[in-house]
């Protein structure tokens, strides 16, 4: 089997189909969520707090003092944006909310399908024993 028919045939798997869109869904959705954190969820939770914008929210570990978040971005100065961290927190709760909430769907689809017809129980011994007799009285 050659190099390239080997790669056609992993390729073309399904696993790794599945695998490939569901990478290319999975990144859209992430570039939706963090829209909706940074534009939507986190303006109306900074108004509701007094005003805060919280990706400007940072402690500068220097010994400088600078007016912006960016003004001490361009200075190199030692940072910790906490802002940005609780960003990506509320990113991460909203993705895992929408991950339980598809696999919750998902799970319940799964229950509801209809179960595998039963085996036929096996005949008692008794029944057996009188088919048995009777096929005997009849030769």
């Amino acid at each position: 089997m050659s190099f390239f028919s080997e790669f056609k045939e992993f390729a073309l798997k399904g696993n790794v189909v599945d695998l490939a869109v569901g990478v290319i869904i999975g990144g859209a959705f992430g570039k939706i969520v963090d829209s909706l954190v940074k534009d939507v969820v986190m303006p109306v939770i900074g108004r509701l707090v007094g005003g805060v914008d919280f990706k400007h929210l940072y402690i500068n570990l220097g010994d400088k003092t600078f007016e912006t978040l960016e003004a001490a971005e361009k200075a190199g100065a030692p940072l910790v944006k906490y802002g940005a961290f609780i960003n990506s927190a509320v990113d991460f709760l909203i993705i895992a909310f929408a991950i339980f909430m598809a696999m919750k769907l998902i799970n319940k689809l799964k229950r509801e399908q209809p179960a595998a017809p039963a085996a036929a129980p096996a005949t008692p011994e008794d029944i057996l024993l009188l088919r048995e007799i009777r096929d005997s009285l009849k030769k």
